[in-house]
């Protein structure tokens, strides 16, 4: 089992529950419980320990050519200090991995990935994708074990930091700062997050991290700031309609199934995957990700069957009683020919019985509005 740098202090704090995430052991929640972390983001603040995510640094002269190969989102039009989202994908045009690309300068790169997948994701990139002979050209280094990731989430997130003296006017919506002193440690900070609400991720070498950590937890109680575990980071994702690799994304979906088809500039770059994409839109999308609430009220789980009268149509791919808006909802990959609309009922299996859920439409949550 692994274990991220803050492990052993987590385990002697009162009434932490960790919980096994793939090959790691983290914090599911801390003594307030997931209910009142999920508040503190959506109200204050809460502060995420999430270094089981893989980093990678990616260099080279033709760095930027080369991931615009690998990702589906628009590499090129990147500038210094920007981040974006995008998926990688297989020549089929299913995911490898939903990753967080930085541009740091014209030849450096910056890559979040899944933790399930570093291993998975570090040979597509640099063995086993159609285009790997290139790889020779750049130059890739795995700095997950050796560094530290937390998430600063909430609306008062900005705030923590400034009394920390971060400029953090100067940080935009999908922008990165490459060297900043928080509380005398030098960090990277990007504007960003899993949540829903205004945030920021702070990246940090593993022997800074718990200073860094216990600093912001110091500076942020004045703010009502919370430590928060896997649990609140999963409603709180939901809630906001973010994917979460596994469930709404995977090597059997694609993202057009998912919606996500707005990270795909198929008009702008030739990347790996385009070809089969372009078929599949041309051709028609069979399977589409909605978002539900139950009807009949129960906890909808992913892998539960999702009936349209006596017809399998999809399954459910997360599902949860929603702490911000007290309904029992989630998402489900089902065939559009079903041709489903706003309202319309369909059945989900719950413990062998059919309970009643409607579609609706998503987020579920949306900052400053509904």
């Amino acid at each position: 089992m692994k274990k991220c740098v803050l492990h052993d202090m987590f385990e002697q704090m009162d009434n932490v529950r960790m919980t096994k995430f793939g090959e790691f052991e983290l914090p599911l929640h801390f003594s307030a419980g997931i209910l009142q972390e999920h508040r503190a983001v959506r109200e204050h603040a809460g502060l995420f320990d999430v270094s089981h995510m893989g980093r990678i640094r990616i260099s080279g002269e033709s760095a930027c050519e080369y991931l615009d190969y690998l990702l589906t989102n628009d590499v090129r039009k990147m500038i210094d200090g920007q981040l974006i989202y995008s998926l990688m994908c297989y020549p089929d045009g299913t995911v490898v991995d939903d990753v967080i690309l930085y541009r740091l300068d014209g030849k450096t790169f910056f890559m979040v990935l899944n933790s399930s997948n570093i291993e998975k994701d570090i040979s597509w990139i640099t063995l086993d994708n159609p285009h790997h002979e290139e790889a020779g050209l750049i130059t890739v280094e795995n700095l997950s074990e050796s560094t530290s990731q937390f998430a600063l989430q909430g609306p008062q997130s900005a705030s923590i930091l400034d009394t920390l003296g971060v400029d953090t006017s100067s940080i935009h919506r999908f922008s990165s700062l490459g060297s900043v002193s928080v509380s005398g440690v030098n960090v990277m900070i990007s504007r960003n997050g899993y949540t829903g609400e205004d945030g920021f991720e702070l990246y940090v070498d593993n022997k800074d991290a718990h200073h860094l950590y216990l600093s912001l937890l110091e500076a942020g109680r004045a703010f009502s700031l919370l430590p928060c575990g896997l649990g609140a980071r999963d409603t709180l994702r939901l809630e906001a309609r973010l994917p979460l690799y596994g469930h709404e994304l995977s090597d059997e979906i694609t993202p057009y199934e998912a919606n996500l088809g707005i990270f795909v500039k198929t008009e702008t770059t030739d990347f790996c995957g385009r070809t089969a994409l372009l078929s599949q839109k041309e051709k028609g999308i069979e399977r589409s990700l909605r978002g539900f609430e139950m009807i009949d009220q129960s906890v909808p789980r992913a892998g539960y069957k999702v009936f349209l009268q006596e017809e399998l149509i999809g399954k459910v791919t997360s599902g949860m009683k929603s702490p911000t808006l007290g309904i029992f909802c989630g998402l489900m990959l089902i065939t559009r020919s079903s041709n489903l609309k706003f309202n319309d009922s369909v059945e989900i299996e719950i413990h062998g019985k059919r309970k009643r859920a409607k579609v609706v439409k998503t987020p579920f949550y949306r900052r400053g509005g509904s």
